[in-house]
């Protein structure tokens, strides 16, 4: 049996957090192994949401009242992380979780605050495979040569240990420039 079949059968072919039946997908509750007992079936307004906690509609997601005692884990673990994306300590505190629930969901939380973001000069937020522009002329040590002012540099990539840094070629050299210096395109 598939995963999605497996889970619209367990959820009844409703969202498994609001009771929504329109636009049903599978989402993964991370971090996981990829089994079907780590993903919550949930529809389009949930998952939006979900993957874009700036755009979190703490009306609509009043349904975590109910699927916060849910039977399921993955659904008890992402009632929990929503609750507290939402500062709902007080429902928070009523939830109960199994051990290995809880440090599941301890660990989804520190991963989302312990996320490195990546900001250029003006600080508008980086992406891997973006393009930037030099805003001033900089030695780079080692290499003996000089990023001028101007330069774009394309398909950066994004340390994940340094948030501010990023890494590029210039001049068929790799190198790393800070963001205070970059701008982007």
């Amino acid at each position: 049996m598939n995963t999605e079949k497996e889970l619209s059968a367990r959820s009844g072919g409703v969202c498994e957090l609001c009771g929504s039946s329109e636009s049903l997908s599978v989402l993964e509750v991370k971090p996981s192994n990829g089994s079907s007992e780590q993903s919550i079936y949930v529809c389009c307004t949930c998952q939006e949401q979900i993957n874009n906690p700036e755009t979190m509609d703490e009306n609509h997601f009043n349904c975590l009242n109910d699927s916060m005692w849910s039977e399921t884990p993955a659904v008890k673990v992402m009632s929990y992380i929503l609750l507290n994306r939402l500062g709902r300590q007080d429902l928070v505190e009523m939830m109960y979780l199994e051990d290995a629930e809880q440090k599941w969901a301890e660990s989804a939380l520190n991963a989302e605050t312990n996320k490195i973001v990546h900001k250029d000069a003006n600080g508008v937020i980086l992406s891997a495979g973006d393009s930037v522009v030099i805003l001033k002329d900089l030695e780079v040590k080692g290499a003996g040569f000089t990023a001028k002012r101007g330069t774009t540099v394309t398909r950066i990539a994004l340390p994940a240990d340094i948030d501010d840094h990023i890494e590029g070629r210039v001049n068929g050299t790799k190198i790393f420039l800070k963001t205070e210096f970059i701008k982007k395109v």
